[in-house]
């Protein structure tokens, strides 16, 4: 078998949702992978933000394997010990009270949504169901999620959507302005990721927080791919000095398993009941093992590494011929240049370098764990493409 033979019956057999690079991967380790002709590539997307310790981690991997030969999965009317432990460290680690595990992103806004909307209708009635989010916002693929996306561009074909959400601009009066009687909750992302790595003014991000403390009104913290140690912080809320009431997380959380989290803080602790909410796979013990490993060391020490890594990482971009604008915060950087960020992409891959694009920027989300070398080779081969 050889690559050629995976794209055509890929090409054959898949929906066709992606637009695929032409590379198939045999294997990898840490920060590189290798093609079925034995090229070597050098990971700065991770798989979008997942393998935040890189490929074929073996820590992770013992985690998963142990769990593995114990049982692979039971129906969550059963307990599981990996499913209470990873529960224990994320509200340890954060504050939160109670913790609901899905498989994605999607799955964890979804849960936040429901739990946003049941606190609405439990404290101020009936009618107080409206999700403020932001325009540029992307919250997932679901229609609820899709619904609550703030770009138009995602929402063609696939109407109706589900009522009750409003897109406000990035700014305190914007969000002012969409808020009523009905709003009973407001959905940030501090980076907007998808839409090219926009870091949110910490200032507007602290007001919007006290107007949702007045008004009694959530906020909910989408951190479906700034999480998990990405932005130098466990959770980039962290980095803006405000405690949201829900915080959502997947990605990274996994190390390469699905899983999605909604961490639920005081005000909504105790907001479901039996039967509000739930999941077939949702704290699977096998992905829950893997995630303990992944959370377990997300360290200070590490954290400060991405800070000074991301820091590095940009301050070298920005003195590169071509570059218009870099933004981003930790190992989560968004570049802006006069070529194309999909002409950038294709020709990084030709010289074994893997990045992403958001929107009209060149994205990086290497490993956090990447080194110096990797790091430089990386600027090396982006400068060659950007000003070429």
């Amino acid at each position: 078998m050889d690559g050629n033979y995976i794209i055509n019956e890929d090409k054959e057999y898949i929906a066709g949702t992606y637009a695929r690079f032409p590379v198939a991967f045999k294997e990898g380790k840490g920060c590189r992978l290798y093609d079925y002709d034995g090229k070597e590539y050098v990971d700065f997307g991770s798989g979008i933000a997942v393998d935040i310790f890189g490929i074929n981690d073996e820590e992770w991997k013992s985690a998963v394997i142990e769990q593995l030969n114990k049982v692979q999965h039971t129906s969550n009317l059963f307990y599981t010990e990996p499913h209470a432990r990873l529960a224990k460290l994320l509200c340890e680690r954060t504050g939160a009270s109670k913790v609901f595990f899905g498989n994605s992103g999607a799955e964890a806004n979804e849960c936040a949504i429901k739990a946003a909307r049941k606190y609405g209708e439990l404290h101020h009635g009936p009618n107080r169901k409206e999700i403020i989010t932001l325009k540029n916002s992307f919250h997932g693929r679901t229609l609820a999620t899709l619904a609550a996306t703030g770009q138009e561009g995602f929402h063609k074909y696939f109407g109706p959507f589900p009522a009750g959400f409003v897109y406000a601009d990035a700014t305190i009066e914007g969000v002012k302005s969409c808020m009523n009687e009905n709003t009973c909750a407001v959905m940030i992302e501090c980076i907007q990721g998808e839409s090219g790595v926009n870091v949110l003014d910490r200032d507007f991000v602290k007001a919007v927080c006290e107007l949702c403390k007045q008004r009694d009104i959530i906020l909910i913290c989408d951190e479906v791919q700034t999480g998990n140690g990405r932005t130098g912080y466990l959770y980039a809320y962290q980095a803006f000095g405000i405690q949201p009431d829900i915080v959502t997380t997947a990605k990274g959380l996994g190390g390469g398993l699905p899983i999605g989290a909604c961490m639920l803080f005081e005000k909504c602790g105790g907001v479901f009941s039996y039967g509000d909410h739930g999941s077939t796979f949702g704290g699977n013990p096998v992905v829950c093992a893997g995630a303990c490993s992944i959370i377990s060391r997300i360290t200070d020490e590490l954290l400060e590494n991405v800070r000074k890594k991301g820091a590095y990482l940009m301050e070298q971009l920005k003195k590169t011929e071509g570059v218009e604008e870099v933004s981003g915060m930790g190992l989560m950087i968004g570049i802006k240049t006069a070529k194309p960020a999909m002409e950038i992409a294709k020709k990084c891959i030709d010289k074994g370098l893997l990045v992403l694009t958001a929107h009209s920027k060149v994205r990086l989300l290497p490993p956090l764990t990447i080194g110096k070398d990797d790091i430089d080779f990386a600027l090396k081969i982006l400068s060659e493409v950007i000003s070429g």
